[in-house]
C-alpha cells in the first residue's frame, strides 16, 4: 500500500516526518526506530534522523506493508 504524506516546505527532516505524518507520537520514538535500522528511504536503511526528504522519496519500515511517500500535492 501507498500513502501520500504532503508538505508544505521544500524538504523536511526524516524525523519530522515521522512526526508530521503520524507514523510516530513523538521525537523520541523516530530516533529510536531510525537509529535501530528500521526505517527505509528509498529502500535503502537510513540512521541519520536529519536525513533531507524531497518529493518524491520513499519511506517505509522493515517488515512493514505501507510506504510513505513525500508530496507536495
Amino acid at each position: 500500500m501507498q500513502k501520500k504524506i504532503k508538505i508544505n516546505t521544500e524538504s523536511i527532516k526524516l524525523d519530522q516526518f515521522l512526526k508530521w505524518s503520524n507514523i510516530v507520537g513523538s521525537g523520541g520514538e523516530a530516533k529510536n526506530l531510525i537509529q535501530a535500522g528500521n526505517v527505509l528511504v528509498n529502500q535503502e536503511v537510513e540512521y541519520s534522523r536529519g536525513r533531507k526528504l524531497y518529493p518524491g522519496d520513499k519511506v517505509e519500515f522493515l517488515g512493514g506493508k505501507t510506504i510513505y511517500i513525500v508530496s507536495r500535492d
